[in-house]
């Protein structure tokens, strides 16, 4: 008797389940997540970015004279909202004038601490991650230059995407800037905040995918959040804006960890294997040297036998002492 079509499917799907979720190992993929909280660690991300980060971006931003690095233009590029929507978002921040004029040294510093502690959130995620002991104190320099290069980052992408033309041919620019740039940093800021401890091309996977993973996000954010926000902008005010930003922010985190999170099972799965079978069988570090300390034993051995035969003869017996 023929099987049913409809079995068929169901043993093909089931097969197919198998061989991804054991044969390509993803099951390791969504232990490792499950085990790091990575939803957990995304919420953190999103809260100390609104208490910190941006309000130290708001600042930044106030202080620079270009009409078009604000924060406010940085937030709407990379949810890719226009319109309304954009209105909405940009009227979250305050006015440069504004915000120049209540801000003191002393607040600036607070905010400068305040970002410090951001970047240290992200660093020990990164460790966990990558199984690391917590860096010496003494290295927080690293976070700072880090949070540096980040805001670095930020207004270089929202510059990219704001002030390059459109057409087929400034699309292309705007693109591969975004790519190189997002490349660059990604791959770099891991390295760096874990102090060398992992190598390049163990960092690469996750850089790349951190980028893949956050235009993803951006497209969603185009069709899903955009008209959120101009909704929640007429019902709740700027309340509801701020709501829908938190949850892109929550998006980020996830996309930051969940791709450092791949970028290491995908270094030990796949990556460290293939090195392996690349360089060959290796002898063992010890072999040489334990033959050569077996051989020197031999001999030693051999010498102190001779020289009891030396001294007692060769049939003569110890007496023991009386």
């Amino acid at each position: 008797m023929g099987r049913s079509p409809s079995r068929l499917v169901r043993r093909a799907v089931l097969r197919g389940a198998h061989w991804v979720w054991h044969d390509l190992r993803f099951k390791e993929l969504y232990r490792s997540g499950k085990e790091f909280e990575l939803m957990r660690r995304a919420l953190g991300f999103a809260a100390l970015a609104i208490l910190t980060v941006i309000p130290l971006l708001i600042v930044i931003a106030a202080a620079n004279p270009a009409p078009h690095r604000g924060l406010a233009r940085w937030v709407v590029y990379g949810m890719d909202l226009t319109g309304s929507s954009a209105d909405a978002v940009t009227g979250l921040f305050s006015a440069p004038a504004r915000v120049l004029g209540t801000t003191s040294v002393f607040s600036v510093l607070l905010l400068g601490v305040a970002g410090v502690s951001f970047s240290g959130s992200v660093q020990a995620g990164f460790e966990k991650i990558w199984d690391l002991p917590v860096g010496p104190w003494h290295k927080v320099w690293r976070q700072v230059v880090w949070l540096t290069a980040f805001i670095a980052y930020i207004y270089a992408a929202a510059t990219v995407g704001t002030v390059t033309r459109d057409g087929v041919v400034g699309t292309a620019g705007r693109v591969a800037a975004a790519v190189v740039l997002g490349i660059a940093f990604f791959w770099w800021g891991l390295r760096f905040l874990t102090g060398g401890r992992v190598s390049y091309l163990a960092a690469l996977p996750g850089a790349v995918v951190t980028l893949v993973c956050l235009a993803g996000l951006r497209v969603f954010s185009g069709l899903v959040f955009e008209p959120l926000i101009a909704g929640n902008a007429v019902s709740y005010g700027a309340l509801g804006t701020v709501l829908i930003v938190q949850s892109w922010l929550i998006g980020v985190g996830w996309v930051l960890y969940g791709a450092q999170l791949f970028g290491r099972w995908f270094h030990d799965a796949w990556l460290q294997p293939w090195l392996r079978r690349r360089r060959g069988p290796a002898e063992p570090r010890g072999g040489q040297e334990g033959a050569r300390q077996e051989s020197t034993g031999q001999e030693s051995t051999g010498q102190e036998s001779t020289g009891d035969e030396g001294r007692h003869g060769p049939g003569s017996q110890r007496i023991p002492p009386g």
